[in-house]
């Protein structure tokens, strides 16, 4: 497949952000994107990457093929490019210096997070930018990080003093529907244990949004035993888990499958509103691991999910009130992949994500400003320089 080139334009046709996407088992993959993407120079190329683009190598070769600019990215459950829903590619995006300026942090080992000095040089980051573009104002900051390193929670929490008013979008690095191993890339490393973090600052309006279309039901449940180091959880009302979960809901235990679990999510209540703690797998021994933090005590809330096509679609036309995006850049949680899949709405979704100019990809969870997300849609809208949308 050739790599195609997607121009999101301004008024004035010129390019604000270009993506391309090829099949990742191209061998000249990363030549076609380069080529599709067109001369620089950028601020920062993004590439979101299928597992079988072989991720241990693609940031090395990455960083000649784009002529030197900064490329971070990631390995994914599934890709969202110029065409929709995608698999096996290679996503790449990038952000003209003309209208982006960018900086890029390595958060190096999740297990040992130094929050002081990780603080310190997010506000020097930060601050550099400001210093190189008084004159722009949109700014917003992503975060990519390995999706099976269970430290999402405390790493968000750890970069949430450091943020000021930059608002904070991301997502975990996937596996397909494998959950085997997980990559971020930076200056032409594929690392695990480790986020990468980039702030941005733009001439364009820039929006920050979360949405998903699950409604809370009336029945509940709690958590009474679990093990919230590996977000596994043991026994529910007392009882074990897997059983517990699937009587609430209904069904025979024996049927509990990954479709399930997209189906009929749990929430529960922080801050007056309602978060998912979706759940992953279940073990063979009945126990259930979430893709989140868990811990007992904990009130889960069985939620059912509304129209996806429907909500998405008065979602994103919010989103381009009074005018549309050039460009949204999503992270967007493989359950609501797997749920479109398995209710047959993925080709009406995926034509909704073409038609609105999205890209990104297909995650083992979310990050919104000093939380982590499950089952959600999060990502940034960004409008044409001089549109006052946000």
């Amino acid at each position: 497949m050739e790599a195609l080139n997607a121009l999101a334009s301004g008024p004035d046709g010129a390019a604000i952000v270009r993506s391309a996407h090829c099949r990742a088992s191209d061998p000249d993959a990363l030549g076609r994107l380069a080529g599709a993407l067109g001369p620089g120079p950028y601020a920062l190329v993004i590439l979101f990457a299928s597992p079988e683009a072989g991720p241990g190598t693609l940031p090395a070769r990455a960083g000649h093929a784009f002529g030197g600019a900064p490329v971070i990215g990631c390995t994914t459950a599934g890709e969202i490019s110029a065409a929709g829903y995608a698999e096996g590619e290679i996503v790449a995006l990038g952000l003209p210096a003309r209208h982006f300026a960018a900086e890029t942090l390595l958060v190096p080992d999740l297990h040992a997070l130094e929050g002081e000095r990780l603080i310190g040089s997010m506000v020097r980051a930060r601050q550099r930018l400001v210093q190189a573009r008084p004159d722009w104002q949109g700014e917003f900051a992503f975060l990519m990080v390995d999706g099976l390193s269970i430290r999402e929670d405390e790493l968000t929490a750890a970069l949430a003093p450091g943020l000021g008013p930059v608002p904070l979008f991301g997502g975990s690095a996937g596996d397909g529907v494998r959950f085997r191993e997980t990559f971020v890339f930076h200056q032409g490393a594929a690392l695990q244990n480790a986020a990468v973090l980039a702030f941005v600052r733009t001439a364009c309006p820039v929006k920050v949004f979360n949405l998903d279309h699950l409604k809370p039901t009336g029945r509940r449940m709690v958590v009474t035993e679990a093990d919230p180091a590996r977000r596994i959880v043991r026994r529910i009302n007392a009882e074990p888990a897997a059983l517990e979960y699937a009587r609430v809901l209904g069904k025979d235990p024996a049927q509990l499958t990954t479709f399930t679990f997209a189906a009929h999510p749990v929430v529960v209540r922080i801050g007056g509103r309602h978060h998912v703690r979706s759940i992953q797998q279940m073990l063979p021994n009945g126990d259930l691991v979430f893709f989140s933090a868990i811990d007992e005590g904990l009130v889960l809330t069985l939620a059912e999910p509304l129209d996806m096509v429907d909500h998405l679609a008065g979602e994103l036309a919010r989103l381009s009130e009074p005018g549309p995006p050039a460009a949204i850049i999503a992270c967007d949680c493989i359950l609501r992949r797997i749920e479109a899949q398995d209710r047959q709405m993925f080709g009406r979704i995926s034509d909704l994500l073409r038609d609105h100019r999205v890209t990104g990809f297909s995650t083992y969870g979310e990050q919104l400003g000093a939380m982590h997300v499950n089952q959600t849609m999060t990502g940034v809208a960004i409008y044409p320089p001089g549109d006052d949308t946000p």
